[in-house]
């Protein structure tokens, strides 16, 4: 598929989630108050894991990737939404909307491979206790992530420069808040057969793979769980998974519904509307699930908050609570 360059736009227009202009100061509102929450709610789990030395384990370490992929997919396309209903501007450039769409792709992608690895330490630590601090160690854990890095950076890559390769006739207009890369191979009036399939094959890698590994994980700890004899330990294995297990239907669910919702309607605002659950509102419910219940991150979050409460500055505060942990003060 060679790129036709006397038919390449230079722009598109991101139509956003309604057209209605006395519905924009309140759709402006609450994606900037998601976005805020999204982004102080996964930096502090990044902080926590990072500040208190109890929570430098694979799990948490695992847990604060998960909450800077989180921040950086946000990031990616809220801001750009919040600045076109500012300046009641839709345009979006060429190479603006394919770079968002790399970026999203690759962040959700890292999302997708993470939450398997998660799965994945939680499988060692219940199924294989007595090895786990063996195998999962820091270099392992290291090397886990860069994995998913280079899996996630390959897909995105991929997919960006067959969307890339695109011809489009006319002024293009997405019916989302951000570049979606369904809409855009749907959009373009160039052959689009290749692009569909690796689309699809991406989806089956990054939706089936991943999934397959998860539901394998659980199968084996569940069947770990029913053969612990004590009511108390039953609970303390099943307490160490809850929140992942949350955040993963969280993640699936939402993710779904988005293209299940798009089958099922004509409506592109409808769809619109649905593809703010997996891209805003995951992004920021996964801190609160990994806090409420989870009495370590409590701590230290307690800890974090307490030293800005107790300085009159909260950057002397941050240092403190960051130097103190990574620079004890010997005795």
């Amino acid at each position: 598929m060679e790129p036709d360059n006397d038919t390449r736009i230079s722009e598109f227009l991101l139509l956003g989630l309604s057209e209605d202009p006395e519905l924009q100061p309140l759709i402006f509102g609450l994606l900037l108050s998601m976005y805020l929450i999204t982004v102080l709610g996964n930096l502090l789990i990044i902080l926590a894991v990072s500040s208190d030395s109890h929570l430098h384990t694979p799990m948490y370490f695992f847990l604060a990737n998960l909450s800077f992929a989180d921040i950086c997919s946000t990031s990616t396309t809220v801001p750009k939404m919040l600045m076109n209903i500012q300046t009641e501007n839709k345009d979006i450039t060429y190479a603006g909307c394919i770079t968002q769409m790399y970026f999203f792709l690759l962040f959700v992608g890292f999302d997708d491979f993470l939450l398997a690895v998660m799965a994945y330490d939680r499988f060692m630590a219940i199924c294989h206790p007595l090895h786990y601090t063996v195998i999962m160690k820091p270099s392992y854990c290291a090397l886990l992530v860069l994995v998913v890095w280079v899996m996630s950076v390959l897909n995105s890559l991929l997919e960006s420069l067959m969307v890339s390769w695109l011809s489009f006739c006319r002024e293009v207009g997405i019916s989302s808040f951000f570049c979606d890369i369904k809409q855009l191979v749907q959009l373009a009036c160039s052959d689009t057969f290749l692009n569909d399939v690796v689309m699809y094959f991406g989806a089956g890698l990054l939706g089936g793979g991943p999934l397959a590994g998860i539901l394998y994980s659980y199968s084996k700890i569940v069947s770990s769980i029913l053969g612990i004899s004590s009511a108390q330990g039953k609970y303390k294995a099943f307490s160490t998974c809850a929140s992942h297990l949350s955040v993963v239907s969280l993640f699936y669910c939402t993710g779904l519904g988005v293209y299940l919702s798009s089958a099922a309607t004509q409506s592109s605002h409808t769809s619109a509307v649905a593809s703010v659950m997996y891209t805003v509102v995951t992004p920021m419910l996964n801190p609160f699930i990994y806090s409420l219940r989870n009495r370590d991150i409590k701590r230290a979050l307690k800890r974090i908050l307490r030293g800005f409460i107790l300085s009159g500055e909260g950057s002397l505060s941050l240092f403190s609570v960051l130097s103190q942990s990574y620079f004890p003060v010997s005795t």
